[in-house]
């Protein structure tokens, strides 16, 4: 082990909160590299990384519990504590036989919809008693963080029993008027599914599924979701037709008409979100956003998810808004730049018409 190893991670952590970067990555042949309002930074005061000294900072930062499970199957994923008040969520893998980690800051503070600049419209959702709402989106979009503000309000504003199963723990919610059971895989419980499953046997009102994964975590948080649940969940997908035609596809064909049928009925909505540079500096959210009403329900069960673009863009009146839309209100309220939000916009003609208007 290099010397001082507890001291270097900590000053490349601090380094972390001084940039207000969201990620660090170590990886040999690279000096460390931060993730600054979605921009990679070297840190040109450091020699690059070799295998020797990622493996010594690891040996601190990997926790015992999880380190056979890295030798074993290449790859890990745990939550770190940082100064008591900051928590990490950290992937450690081998690439090229060799170590590498990647780290998320996550904030001490979990934010309002407000601070977020998110639209009061997703309080919606926070307010229904039974059925399915997916955040979905690419990595590092932010997911995550909205939805823990979503399970946050309810938390703060009504009694429930709220059950959270993740891999690993995020956010940490604070005890308020629910009560809230954070579950984390491998940790309190062997998988997602077993987490979800026994969830139904421990008087749950809000679920929240930190990632739908396989057949079998998608299928038990439906169920759920059917048997008078309120289930919050997460999908790496980029819209709600292709959230939609994901799930189905995951199930064999024979059985796609039935999933079909349940999600027609469970779905309440679909929030997908995008996060761009801001103008002045930061990461302001761009979103699309289905509320399931009768016509939705009649795509999905009769496969015609091709019309959900549609039905979106002709429902504003109900809260639904298009991401192209949404891109577009951004760059006339001069919060963005047309460039930044081009490579986001679904239809480059249509968000280009609206930009105009």
């Amino acid at each position: 082990m290099y010397k001082n190893s507890e001291l270097e991670l900590s000053n490349l952590l601090s380094k972390m909160l001084q940039q207000d970067a969201s990620d660090l990555h170590l990886i040999v042949g690279k000096p460390p590299i931060y993730r600054v309002h979605s921009r990679l930074l070297e840190d040109a005061q450091y020699d690059v990384m070799t295998p020797e000294h990622i493996e010594s900072i690891g040996e601190v930062l990997v926790p015992k519990t999880k380190k056979e499970m890295l030798l074993q199957q290449r790859q890990t994923d745990f939550s770190y504590a940082y100064k008591d008040n900051h928590r990490l969520r950290v992937n450690a893998y081998f690439q090229k036989d060799t170590l590498a980690i990647s780290i998320r800051m996550i904030p001490n503070k979990i934010k309002t919809l407000e601070e977020l600049n998110l639209p009061d419209v997703l309080k919606k959702f926070t307010e229904l008693k039974q059925g399915l709402v997916l955040v979905v989106g690419p990595t590092g979009h932010g997911k995550s963080t909205a939805l823990a503000s979503m399970i946050d309000m309810i938390n703060t504003s009504r009694p429930e029993h709220i059950i959270t199963v993740e891999d690993p723990i995020e956010y940490v919610f604070l005890q308020d008027k629910s009560i809230v059971s954070q579950r984390e895989v491998l940790r309190d419980t062997m998988s997602f599914a077993a987490a979800l499953t026994a969830a139904l046997r421990e008087d749950p009102n809000v679920v929240m599924v930190g990632e739908m994964r396989d057949l079998e975590s998608i299928s038990t948080t439906i169920t759920i979701a059917e048997t008078g649940h309120l289930v919050f969940a997460t999908l790496h997908t980029n819209d709600a037709a292709q959230t939609i035609d994901r799930i189905v596809d995951v199930f064999p064909p024979h059985q796609q008409p039935q999933i079909r049928t349940q999600l027609a009925s469970v779905l309440l909505g679909i929030i997908s979100i995008r996060l761009l540079p801001r103008i002045g500096g930061g990461l302001i959210p761009a979103m699309e956003i289905l509320f399931v009403d009768t016509a939705v329900r009649n795509v999905i069960r009769e496969n015609r998810t091709f019309e959900i673009y549609n039905i979106i863009h002709s429902s504003g009146a109900k809260g639904m808004v298009s991401l192209d839309r949404y891109l577009s209100e951004l760059v006339k309220k001069g919060l963005t730049t047309y460039d930044n939000a081009l490579p986001y916009a679904r239809d480059i003609e249509t968000f280009t018409a609206l930009v105009s208007r």
